[in-house]
């Protein structure tokens, strides 16, 4: 009897801890996936919190060390810790989130933002965390219904995106590995200058990166850069799509004035906005 009187108080206490937490973290999985009004601006807030970040990144990166940019840091750092925390609890499987480049470039973003000896540099890698954000099916989708730009532009936002992420983040990489014996690379405004030079491929030749590393590092911004630069072209020069799926063949993308869809035939009832 005493023991199955210990087991019970055992029980009791595991369920005292148990239920809060389950609460809780449904509350936060609600803030999470949730399609209430309040949901929905809670993640508007943490896209707004990432760009914020990116800029203050970029911004700082060209200023002085002082005790005040370093006590912003380390609030970054809190919200982003915060951040990361409540979706690794909401995760239903969290050890595969360990194999997602995600979760490792948001633990280096951490480390970079609390302990800013682990290098500056590694905070730019908080610039795919946008990316990751708008590739998120319920914020895309939320920004297709809150915004007529998103989705006239929608392809054309995510080639800006994925542009401007590889820029800052290589420009990271050329000033951390070339500031210590690289004469022509000694801050970000070199670093970046080199980064648009090589990925244009305009080559003006005043700033190189020395050694096989260099090199390396210089084809890598050659063939992706040009790479992410074409698809923005060809995102910008392309004719306008509407994205509607096509009832029969579920065909997600046709002209703005289609009737028919190209694939099937199919009559299509694309909801039209009063534009031409």
């Amino acid at each position: 009897m005493v023991v199955h009187r210990n087991n019970t108080k055992g029980h009791g206490l595991l369920d005292a801890v148990a239920v809060p937490f389950e609460r809780l973290k449904g509350r936060i999985r609600q803030l999470y996936e949730g399609d209430t009004f309040g949901c929905v601006r809670f993640r508007y807030a943490l896209l707004a919190l990432d760009i914020v970040t990116v800029l203050f990144i970029i911004a700082t990166s060209f200023l002085p060390r002082t005790r005040t940019i370093e006590a912003l840091d380390v609030v970054f750092g809190i919200l982003i810790l915060a951040d990361f925390a409540a979706r690794m609890i909401i995760s239903r499987r969290p050890l595969h989130e360990l194999v997602r480049l995600s979760t490792w470039t948001d633990i280096v973003v951490i480390i970079s933002f609390l302990a800013p000896l682990a290098g500056e540099a590694g905070g730019f890698l908080r610039a795919f965390r946008t990316l990751r954000l708008l590739r998120d099916y319920q914020m895309v989708a939320r920004l297709r219904i809150d915004s007529a730009f998103f989705r006239r532009n929608e392809e054309v936002v995510f080639a800006v995106a994925n542009l401007g992420v590889f820029i800052f983040v290589m420009t990271g990489v050329v000033y951390e590995t070339q500031r210590s014996h690289n004469q022509q690379i000694t801050n970000y405004a070199d670093a970046l200058y080199f980064t648009v030079t090589a990925l244009t491929t305009t080559g003006f030749g005043d700033i190189t990166l020395p050694g096989t590393v260099g090199r390396l590092i210089t084809v890598v911004i050659m063939i992706f850069g040009v790479t992410l630069f074409l698809n923005l072209a060809k995102a910008l020069l392309a004719p306008s799509k509407v994205r509607f799926p096509c009832p029969v063949c579920g065909l997600q993308r046709h002209d703005v004035d289609a009737v028919h869809c190209k694939a099937c035939g199919t009559i299509l009832n694309i909801p039209d906005e009063g534009m031409d």
